[in-house]
């Protein structure tokens, strides 16, 4: 093989991803997308089926390589080790939040876990809307405002415009205190007496009213103020 069809060879599984996409790709040719290039003595293709080789052709054991494990395969480097654990990690990381999403809300920590994700390390003040099915788990979680540093705007009519939409039965509605402070204010409390009196009309429950921080949260539901 000469040098240009080393090269071609390297880049066909790209070629393929971006002309059929990426379901048609092998399992060999999606590792070798991760890798990116080849080396002056394997092509990428060649480096990949190594790397399935180590892993007797399981990509369940090739996820449980260790970053060691990776750059003592033939033709490996750190980087393109870093690319195979990330993707790894990537995937866990997906299925361990969408079972997550799928799980009752049981309580008010099985909540802020969900809001967490949206509301951490935010220096400004916005409101999540958790809607939730007759059961408890989760149909879906929406953004319903956003503001500055000291407050944002909890509307009423918005949030169950959004949930009502949804034909969702339960609702968590969840704001952040960038300031660390979950003490809540007066107009915490004041919007959530008027969101569980808004849903009793419309038989549409508020189930909690949390405020996050960093630091942790404040439950309304758990220190009986719903």
């Amino acid at each position: 093989m000469n040098l240009k069809d080393h090269v071609h060879a390297s880049e066909m599984p790209r070629e393929k991803l971006q002309k059929f996409g990426v379901q048609t790709l092998t399992d060999q040719e999606l590792v070798a997308v991760l890798l990116g290039t080849g080396n002056s003595k394997f092509s990428v293709t060649e480096l990949a089926q190594e790397m399935l080789k180590s892993a007797h052709h399981c990509l369940n054991e090739l996820g449980k390589f260790h970053f060691e494990e990776l750059v003592n395969i033939q033709g490996m480097g750190p980087s393109k080790a870093c690319s195979i654990l990330a993707a790894y990690e990537l995937g866990r990381r997906k299925r361990t939040r969408e079972r997550k999403k799928r799980s009752p809300i049981k309580c008010s920590a099985n909540a802020y876990e969900l809001f967490q994700e949206h509301l951490a390390d935010l220096i400004h003040e916005e409101v999540w809307l958790l809607m939730l099915s007759r059961s408890n788990v989760p149909l879906s979680i929406k953004k319903v405002s956003e503001g500055g540093f000291s407050g944002t705007v909890i509307d009423p009519k918005k949030i169950f415009h959004i949930a009502l939409q949804h034909k969702c039965s339960h609702v968590i509605i969840a704001h952040n205190h960038p300031s660390g402070n979950l003490i809540p204010s007066q107009e915490d409390i004041r919007v959530t007496e008027k969101l569980v009196a808004c849903g009793r009309l419309l038989e549409l429950q508020v189930l909690d009213h949390l405020i996050v921080s960093d630091n942790g949260y404040y439950s309304f539901a758990d220190e009986g103020k719903i």
